[in-house]
């Protein structure tokens, strides 16, 4: 429930696609690396960063096609966002089971955890180049910016991800720490 609702209301953050925020090649190649980086047994939180940065890509393709048949109404931006973003929960139907942990104030499955964030780091990160380059005169400040900005922040969070990571194994040793610390109901 606490994820449908930080879901929903992250996304109602999302407006109106500017431009178009990736090349149909870089699409291609963050999809088929994140098989690839399964397939070599990396970090589930790692590749669920980058799989909600592609999911936020379809996304804004989905806006993007949705712009060119002229089909606006009420809050279609964020709809079709959530529908792209939410895609996610078809790997919880057919490949894996759904095993929710404490994360800081959430209780969610760390891929799930990783996607949200991923896709809201991807989101964000697109928006902040547009801001950056309306105070720019409309132009980039270096060539490939706005590849460069996006791949940046998704690196370094898949970083933070690869040296901390969210797995049982930690969290385990947090509840150890905090069981450590409990008091024991003694007055």
């Amino acid at each position: 429930m606490v994820a449908v609702t930080a879901l929903f209301i992250s996304l109602f953050f999302a407006i109106k696609a500017y431009a178009n925020p990736a090349c149909a090649v870089c699409t291609v190649a963050v999809g088929a690396s994140l098989e690839i980086a399964r397939y070599y047994g990396v970090e589930d939180t790692v590749v669920g960063v980058w799989a909600g940065a592609l999911l936020a890509l379809l996304g804004y393709w989905l806006i993007l096609w949705f712009n060119k048949k002229d089909w606006y109404f009420w809050g279609r931006d964020a709809l079709l966002m959530g529908i792209s973003v939410g895609s996610i929960g078809f790997m919880y139907i057919s490949e894996m089971p759904y095993s929710p942990q404490v994360i800081g104030i959430f209780y969610l499955d760390p891929l799930l955890f990783s996607t949200i964030l991923g896709a809201l780091t991807f989101i964000y990160v697109s928006k902040f180049y547009q801001w950056m380059k309306a105070r720019n005169g409309g132009h980039a400040h270096f060539p490939f910016e706005k590849v460069v900005l996006p791949v940046a922040a998704l690196a370094l969070l898949s970083v933070y991800f690869n040296y901390f990571p969210i797995s049982s194994e930690s969290i385990d040793i947090l509840s150890d720490t905090a069981e450590l610390y409990e008091f024991s109901g003694e007055k």
